[in-house]
């Protein structure tokens, strides 16, 4: 346990943390909850007992009635704490990497907005999770589900789900017509099986590692150079990611191939040392930046950006059109992108040139069914698009830009435009 996690725990166990509305005890060694927690429960929101000992909540741990956000990811928990569902401010549930088998109806608390439950040994799911009006996100990558309850049918402010690497035998046709969902990730299930092109080899011992560029939930980005031209390198760690498997991401980012507009692949490392895989990708100006930050616990399903942040109408064109024309590439090679998001999209800072970037949630579309799931990145990219348009600091938004926001956010996504079309209204 690190000093820090041991200051906390005596600074609680004193009486120190009086008012506290955060308590981080991750890490920290401890069979039980500590009985001290309740003296807070007239002002703790947030509580983290992750990689702890701690296997089962007290039952009177519904005291803690301000709560909105419990974590316990890799606590050794086989079930969902009933408990849980007693806390009316809960929105926010992480037990990732537990070892979770059940999840009773009774533990989804009404106020369920953002559950988590990656890497678990979950095989079925309540119906009452289709029942909680303000749920937004759910991940469930890396668990034993081969169906989802068909109450989720009715989850009408459902945005972003995660079932990659599971069971699935077919996607449920009925995601397709939820309104909200716009980020959906399923590689890594049995019916995926499209391998996409061959990659060109890259041997290990032709490159050498320059300054880290970046750390993601797969891997990590290091500066490198390959047949005198500079390159990026991604190095994958090989463990479940929230949104699936690394190399499901391998295979979907390859397959995408080259494009201005893409962070793809040039080829796939061969030969690691230690056995790690890697991809070869273009490397951006080091004067590039991301556009926007991750959703907070705040914003749920809505990336955050700076205060100040702004763009001219030309620009924000700019980055919609880019952003558009590397997602309309990838729909012509067969994949979703399944995360299209500012977060996602790396800009120049200045003129509006960008690309797409992760292909963490990518996957090959279900032959056949292309026209039935590209709605979903184009509800993405509507989003994305508005939250531009948003921040246009020189002149009112043409009506024309308005309307095609409008069109791809639309609840049937049947009547979305194609990306192809959304691309050519922009150029």
């Amino acid at each position: 346990m690190g000093a820090a996690k041991t200051e906390t725990l005596a600074a609680l166990r004193a009486g120190d943390l009086a008012g506290a509305t955060r308590l981080d005890l991750s890490g920290a060694d401890l069979a039980e909850v500590p009985p001290e927690v309740f003296a807070l429960a007239d002002t703790l929101e947030v509580l983290d007992i992750g990689a702890t000992g701690i296997r089962a909540l007290p039952h009177d741990f519904s005291r803690l009635t301000r709560l909105k956000v419990v974590f316990a990811s890799g606590a050794p928990f086989r079930a969902l704490p009933e408990v849980l569902g007693d806390l009316p401010a809960l929105g926010q549930v992480g037990f990732r990497g537990c070892g979770i088998e059940t999840i009773p109806g009774e533990a989804l608390s009404p106020a369920l907005r953002w559950l988590t439950l990656t890497d678990n040994r979950i095989e079925t799911l309540p119906d009452a999770l289709g029942e909680r009006p303000r749920l937004q996100k759910v991940m469930l990558a890396g668990n034993r589900l081969s169906a989802l309850p068909e109450s989720l049918g009715q989850a009408s402010s459902l945005e972003l789900l995660r079932i990659a690497a599971n069971r699935f035998e077919a996607l449920p046709g009925w995601l397709a017509q939820l309104p909200a969902l716009a980020w959906l990730a399923w590689a890594g299930n049995p019916f995926d099986t499209a391998t996409g092109a061959a990659a060109p080899p890259v041997a290990w011992n032709t490159l050498s590692l320059g300054r880290p560029l970046g750390r993601g939930a797969s891997g990590d980005v290091f500066e490198t150079a390959w047949n005198d031209r500079p390159a990026a390198l991604k190095l994958f760690r090989g463990t479940m990611t929230s949104d699936g498997l690394p190399e499901r991401e391998m295979a979907a980012c390859l397959a995408a191939g080259e494009h201005p507009n893409l962070t793809g692949a040039l080829g796939r490392i061969e030969g690691h040392p230690d056995g790690a895989d890697g991809l070869l990708m273009p490397l951006l100006p080091e004067s590039w930046r991301v556009m926007a930050g991750p959703p907070s616990a705040q914003s749920c399903s809505r990336d955050v950006y700076t205060p100040d942040q702004a763009f001219p109408l030309d620009t924000a064109r700019r980055i919609a059109r880019d952003v558009a024309a590397g997602a309309a590439h990838l729909h012509g090679r067969g994949l979703q992108h399944g995360d299209l998001y500012a977060h996602n999209v790396l800009w120049d800072g200045d003129m509006g040139a960008a690309v797409l970037s992760d292909f963490g949630a990518a996957a090959f579309l279900p032959a056949g069914e292309e026209g039935r799931w590209t709605p979903l990145d184009v509800r993405a990219f509507g989003l994305l698009l508005g939250e531009l348009l948003d921040r246009v600091v020189d002149g009112e938004v043409p009506a024309a830009l308005r309307a095609l926001e409008a069109a791809c956010v639309q609840p049937d996504g049947a009547a979305r435009p194609s990306m192809a079309a959304v691309l050519s209204a922009l150029s």
